[in-house]
């Protein structure tokens, strides 16, 4: 039998489930960050938002207020490291009243979350590995037994755990910082890195790049085992590459070893240098390195070609990639000409990388040290703008910089504010100091 009820009944109930408003609250230490919601700006720390109730409470029936997909909360505050909180948890089940309709939807984890963002100067110290590259190469070089380069290379390789997914990462510098795929860091604060040797330790996303898919990790720590990049340049079709990573379910560290098939832009996989191989690379090597024969990195395992009828197929991104990435943190981070290794400091530093041999030319962030350079000392009121020169990106004030002789122009900028522009004449062996004083954020 069908009993009715009057309209008064189901008030108590549909206010149970959410149609009044709750306030979410992000606050961060330091305040005054940018807030972005799933790309959108949406205010600055100490931020408050009005949401509907029913989307930080649980139901189970189509009544009420219901968030249809996951929220993620972006932090960016110049001189600080970039800081994504996953706001939400889910999905969850709802089911109509007549049992025919469901769907799923997601709740806010909690309404107050408190953020501590951390400096860029105290998170990428260090010092970045990178390899020169020669062309003929050096007849010096010889390429290394595969058992002496996976013993040479493993210790720098972490397994990567997260809520929901794992991957692979490598230490970039030997103060902690660690190179992986956006898509294995995305949504996390934080991931479980744990060592071939068994420690296990916590790791910090503090930067990501969705466009390149690549993020940065940092773990306390010092002497950390590294590996060297190699310019995409130097990687050349038909030369053995090795793959170490954590593939699905199986045994963690695996090694799998193939040939370069190509190198190049590859618009179906995303932005950036690609290198195409046949060595297997299966979910969870994801952000893993793809080695050379020498034991150094030419690129980021990212994704494996999934078609029918089509196999043995997966790409890295190139290590050139990463070096980009890189030079926003370490500016003075260069690919060079030799087959040296060469080591290059935190922006925050004036550390210069050491000079080419006689018998090759030193590529330097400008033209070459024939022409002369001079040396350039940016600071900026409040730290950490970025710095543009000639339009190209360099890191974040202070920063120590290398520039050829001549005209040059130099912005600094930092959101929400003008910017801040010179034209600079640099004289061959000369030193310069630059600060930038930006007015007071309205």
């Amino acid at each position: 039998m069908l009993h009715r009820f009057p309209l008064f009944c189901l008030v108590p109930f549909l206010l149970a489930s959410g149609v009044f408003a709750e306030k979410l609250t992000i606050i961060s230490t330091p305040p005054g960050a940018t807030v972005e919601i799933n790309g959108v700006v949406a205010g600055t720390t100490p931020f408050d938002k009005d949401f509907p109730g029913g989307y930080f409470h649980r139901t189970h029936t189509s009544l009420g207020s219901r968030l249809e997909h996951p929220l993620v909360a972006r932090l960016n505050l110049a001189g600080y490291a970039t800081k994504e909180i996953p706001l939400t948890e889910g999905p969850m089940e709802w089911i109509s009243l007549n049992g025919h309709n469901h769907g799923e939807y997601f709740l806010f984890k909690t309404n107050h979350f408190e953020v501590q963002l951390d400096s860029v100067a105290q998170t990428f110290t260090g010092e970045v590995g990178a390899v020169r590259v020669s062309a003929p190469p050096s007849p010096l070089r010889s390429e290394l037994p595969l058992e002496q380069l996976v013993a040479r290379a493993k210790p720098a390789v972490l397994y990567l755990k997260g809520s929901d997914r794992s991957g692979t990462g490598f230490f970039v510098t030997n103060t902690g910082v660690i190179a992986t795929n956006a898509h294995v860091a995305r949504g996390e604060g934080t991931l479980l890195a744990r060592l071939p040797s068994g420690v296990q330790l916590e790791a910090k996303v503090v930067f990501l790049d969705p466009e390149l898919d690549i993020a940065l990790l940092k773990v306390d720590g010092e002497n950390l085992p590294t590996l060297s990049l190699a310019d995409a340049n130097a990687t050349k079709q038909g030369e053995g590459v090795v793959a170490i990573g954590n593939p699905g379910d199986a045994m963690l560290f695996s090694v799998t070893k193939g040939i370069v098939s190509a190198v190049g832009k590859f618009p179906a996989a995303g932005s950036g240098t690609w290198i195409q191989t046949d060595a297997p690379i299966n979910p969870g090597n994801s952000g893993g390195p793809l080695l050379n024969m020498y034991g150094e990195a030419v690129g980021i395992n990212t994704l494996k070609l999934v078609k029918k009828n089509t196999s043995g197929i997966g790409f890295a991104l190139s290590a050139t990639d990463l070096m980009t990435v890189l030079r926003r943190f370490y500016p003075n981070a260069q690919f060079a000409a030799s087959q040296e290794t060469v080591v290059v400091s935190s922006g925050n530093s004036a550390a210069e990388a050491p000079a080419a041999s006689e018998n090759s030319s030193a590529t330097t962030l400008a033209p070459s040290q024939a022409e002369g350079n001079g040396t350039i000392s940016i600071t900026s009121d409040p730290d950490g703008a970025e710095i543009f020169v000639d339009d190209k990106f360099f890191g974040n004030a202070p920063s120590t910089l290398k520039l050829s002789a001549g005209s040059h122009s130099v912005v600094l900028k930092i959101p929400g504010r003008p910017d801040w522009r010179r034209t600079l004449e640099v004289l061959k062996g000369n030193k310069v100091a630059l600060k930038a004083a930006f007015d007071t954020a309205p």
